[in-house]
Parts: structure tokens; sequence; C-alpha cells
């Protein structure tokens, strides 16, 4: 139960709604037991009219009149407590259930994107909704049945045994084994929920990669094999789903059989009482009958909400552990500045720390407000990670990194970021529509900024061509759209926000010269004034900057203006050459 103390934070914040709840609870099961004395009642009532024909027929028509309205009464009052009860605890529960969603959510979009490359997204997904589900159930069902077994035991049982304690005694024998019973059967049937949980987990994970990489299977004609693969998994599940249907098969059978074996002792047992006369009304019996009947459930619950909390315990563990995960990545300051765009290298180092590859070694480097930077190297030198350094998605090894001469520890994270506009090398767009994915990156944004800026990146002519134009919903990742379209509306919604700071990672790969020499003549104009740092294999990409870094096996090997270098022997003239061979053929 420690895990699940975790929860008490949420218990507080709704604790006049359980309070309330509480009581509505004990008052929906006293309406129910005041029900089962009436009946009582009623029973005797006409036994003692057929054993004394004195009786007299219009008093117990009159008595039968008031104690059926009462029984009427007292139903309808059970029924509407309970409808209370269910709005109090249940509805809680749901409340309870959102909050942890979102304070997951939260929790992982603090974190570094270190964590995301040591955890699996269908792990992330499952602890986010699986798991949750599991808790609420411990949150909801399982302490609103519990409480209610709670008062139907403090109230029913003494009851019963003040009414007939021999009779009492045999009535109750076989609901400990029921509860007994319950609890290993919902232990079973949890470990194979569990199974099943996790082969519904690889089908999801098998054909989320399939429909992902349909082309690449279609390429190599590889149809068969993969629905070969998927049959055989979904094969699988299915024995593993039938092999938890059959536990839960015995679910209710068990809890009838020993509900009829209790009854029958009430009537086996309590009928020779009555014979004997050790008890001597009738509506006793019934009364017993039906206490035995309202008992049933909730001794059946105490079993399954026992598996229900360990379920529900296991679920928290997973989720505490990422809760409980401090961000690498945190605010030291509280206070806000305008970021001008001065960025400054110092010395830096930096290690990934999940592979030991130390990507930068002793990288110094300055950027003044309004400059162009251009990066080149090859595959793995480092370019990307300085673009995720700026933007601090990694903090530094070794060095300093400052921006406006202050350190960039010393920024504020959401003022750095709001004033970053970042095109990753893989495009990522939602799976919405163009004019939503553009105005990301400004949600204030009008159509006319939109297609202002779609024109800027080149990409406005293309998207007009849609039926649907802006408003053309895309696929998964935005697999609708070219590899070159992608990249430009990624530029379109960095420009769109304005930034002080614009990233570009090799964002023009995916486009012909033509279309990136208009783009960049575009970004001289919609940038001035923002430092552009621009990563690129091409030098036609990086001959107008500013300055032009080249960055080989994490460090700089040379840099200069375009002009200065080529004419120095080295990397950068070397691809030059080679890139004027290509372009001559």
């Amino acid at each position: 139960m420690g895990a699940l103390q975790s929860l008490n934070i949420y218990f507080l914040r709704y604790k006049w709604r359980l309070i309330i709840g509480f009581f509505i609870v004990i008052a929906a099961r006293a309406f129910a037991v005041f029900n089962v004395d009436i009946v009582g009642d009623i029973v005797n009532d006409v036994e003692l009219y057929i054993k004394s024909q004195d009786t007299d027929l219009g008093a117990l028509k009159n008595s039968m009149v008031i104690k059926l309205g009462l029984l009427l009464g007292a139903t309808l009052l059970s029924g509407f407590f309970t409808f209370l009860m269910r709005q109090m605890i249940i509805v809680v529960s749901r409340f309870i259930e959102a909050d942890l969603k979102d304070d997951i959510y939260a929790q992982y979009q603090r974190l570094s994107l270190g964590f995301y490359k040591n955890n699996r997204t269908g792990d992330l997904m499952n602890r986010i909704s699986e798991d949750v589900s599991k808790v609420r159930m411990y949150v909801g069902p399982a302490i609103m049945y519990l409480l209610q077994a709670l008062v139907l035991f403090a109230v029913v049982i003494p009851y019963m045994v003040k009414m007939a304690p021999s009779l009492a005694l045999y009535t109750l024998i076989p609901l400990p084994v029921l509860s007994i019973a319950i609890y290993k059967l919902s232990r079973t049937i949890h470990v194979r929920s569990t199974i099943v949980q996790e082969y519904l987990s690889k089908l999801t994970t098998y054909t989320q990669e399939s429909f992902s990489g349909i082309s690449v299977i279609k390429a190599y004609t590889l149809e068969a094999n993969t629905y070969q693969e998927f049959a055989q998994l979904s094969d699988d599940s299915k024995e593993k789903n039938l092999h938890l249907v059959k536990a839960q098969a015995f679910f209710f059978p068990l809890m009838i059989g020993l509900i009829g074996t209790s009854n029958l002792i009430v009537i086996l047992v309590g009928g020779q009482q009555y014979i004997n006369g050790t008890i001597t009304d009738l509506g006793t019996l019934v009364e017993f009958i039906m206490y035995v009947n309202m008992l049933t459930w909730p001794v059946a619950t105490v079993g399954w909400v026992t598996s229900i909390i360990k379920a529900a315990e296991a679920s928290q563990i997973r989720i505490n552990e990422f809760l409980k995960i401090t961000p690498e990545i945190k605010n030291t300051v509280t206070s806000t500045s305008n970021v001008l765009g001065n960025i400054a290298f110092k010395n830096v180092s930096f290690t990934y720390k999940d592979t030991g590859i130390e990507a930068l070694q002793n990288i110094t480097f300055e950027v003044k407000s309004g400059e162009t930077l251009a990066i080149i190297g090859p595959t793995g030198s480092g370019k990307s990670t300085i673009l995720e350094l700026i933007g601090r998605l990694y903090d530094i090894s070794d060095g300093v990194i400052q921006i406006d001469n202050t350190s960039i520890t010393e920024v504020h994270l959401d003022n750095l970021r709001s004033e970053i506009g970042y095109v990753p090398q893989d495009a990522f767009l939602f799976s919405d529509t163009i004019r939503e994915n553009i105005k990301f990156g400004n949600t204030t944004a009008s159509d006319e900024d939109i297609i202002t800026f779609a024109k800027a990146a080149a990409v406005h002519n293309n998207i007009a061509s849609f039926k649907e134009g802006y408003g053309t919903i895309l696929g998964e990742r935005g697999i609708t759209l070219s590899g070159g379209q992608k990249q430009r509306v990624s530029i379109a919604r960095a420009l769109i926000g304005t930034p002080k700071i614009l990233l570009l990672d090799d964002c023009l790969s995916a486009v012909d010269t033509e279309t990136e020499e208009k783009i960049l003549n575009n970004l001289e104009h919609f940038t001035k004034g923002t430092t552009t740092i621009l990563v690129s294999h091409r030098i036609s990409s990086a001959k107008n900057a500013t300055k032009i870094l080249i960055i080989e096996n994490g460090k700089i090997s040379q840099q200069g203006t375009h002009n200065q270098l080529i004419e120095t022997k080295g990397y950068y003239r070397d691809l030059y050459l080679k890139q004027l061979d290509e372009k001559e053929m």
C-alpha cells in the first residue's frame, strides 16, 4: 500500500465529496436494511392472520398498505442515495484519473530528450492509460464497494446474530469461503489479464510499425511474411484471451453457487429451528434469506477489491517511477527578460549520457544578434547537437554557453525557447490540417499570416493545389506530404513565430537547388534582426552566411567566410569542389 499513499494528495483535493459520499453510503444501506425489516414484518402479519382467525382483516389491510407504502418509499430512497453515492465516489475517481493523467503528461513534458531515448513510446502510453485506469478502479469502485461492505457488515451481521445466533452462524459460514475463492480467482484473472495486455501491446506495436513502414514492406514484397507474423501474434493473443475468459467464466457461477448454498442452509437449518420453535416467526427466515443475498456481493467484493488494490499498487509503482524522476533540465531563475539573440560557446564539451559518446570537444564561437552562422561537417560530427544545446534540450558537460552575455542556465527556460524557431532535420507534422500545423508556431496567427509565411517557405503553391488547401488533413507524421513539402511547412511554422533565434537543421536537404535558393532569399527578408544558425551539407546553403564553422569529430576544424574557406585546404574546399563538379555534370 506504500505506493498508493502518493494518491493522498488527490483524496485531500476532493475530501468533502468523499466525506459526503461516505454518509450517503450509510444512508443508502440503512434504507436497504429497513426494507428487509419491513418485509419481515409483513410476512409476520400474514402469518399471524393465518394462525389466528380473530385478527381483524380490515386492520391487517390497513397495516399492509402502510407498510407497503413504507417499503416503496424506502426502496426509492435507497435507490436515490445509491445514485448519489455513485455520483460522489465514482465521479471523484474520474476527477482523480484526469488529474493523474494531467500530472503524468506534464511530467513527460518536463523530462529531457535523454529520457525519451531510454524509454519506449508504447510503455509511456501504457502508463498514462492502462496504469492510470487500474488506479482509478482503486480510487472509485474499490473504495465504494469496500465502504458498502463495511457498513453492511457493521449493521446486518450484529442484527442477524441478535435475531437468531445459531442460524446466523450457519448462514455466514459460506461467505468467507466465497470471499477467499473470489480473491484467488481474481488474482488468476489479474495475472491472465496482464498477459492479455502484453499481447495487445505487441499487436498494437506490430501493426503500428507495419502501417508506418508500409512503403518499405511493399517495396520488398514482404506482405506475405508480415501477414504470417501478424497472424501468429493474433493467434497467440486469441489463446491468451480464451485462457482469461475461462477463468472469468467461474466468477458468477461461483458466486451464485455459494449464494444458493447459504439460502439452502437458511431454509434447512432455519426451517428445522422454526419447526422446533427455536425461531418463533416465519418473517425471520425471510429476512435471513434477504440478508444473505444482500451480503453476498459485498463479501465477494472483498476478494475482488483486494485484487484491484494489488493491481492498482503495481500500476502506481510504475507511475511513481516516472513522477519521481527529477528533470535534468531545470529553471534556475524565476525572472524573465527579453532574448536579443547573442550566442556564445566557450570551450563547450558535451557527452551523451546514454551512449557515452563525446559529441563535442572544446567548441568556441560567437554569433551576434542578426548574424547568420552556417555549420558544415560530415555526418555524426556534432552539428545537430549544437542546435539542441542552444535550445537547452540538454545541459553541457563542460564549458559555458551564453545567451546575451548570460549563462544559458541563468536564462528562464520558457523565455528562451519561446524565442527560438527550430526546424529539425526530420520534419515532424501533426495529424491535423496544414493550417493548424503552421499555426503551431504562433497560435494567434491570422490566415493572412499563415499564407505569407507559407509563401516565404515556398510551399504556398503546393498547398493551394490541394483540394482542401490549407484545410487539408495530414496523415500521421505528415505522411500526406512529400519530404520537401514537410520541410517547407516546418520552416513556415518556425518563421510565423518571428523568433529571435532561428535554428535550421539541414532542413533544405529534400528540396531542389532552385527552391532552396528561393527560400534562402526569402529568409534574408523575413529574418532581419534574427540570429540564424543553419546546419547543412550543401555549400549553396552556407555560402552567404556571416560565418561558417566546419565541425569534424566534435571539434572545429575550420571557420571563416565562404571566400576565406574556399581558398584554404580542408573539408570545406574539398566539399565545394566536389559539389561544383556534380553541378556541372
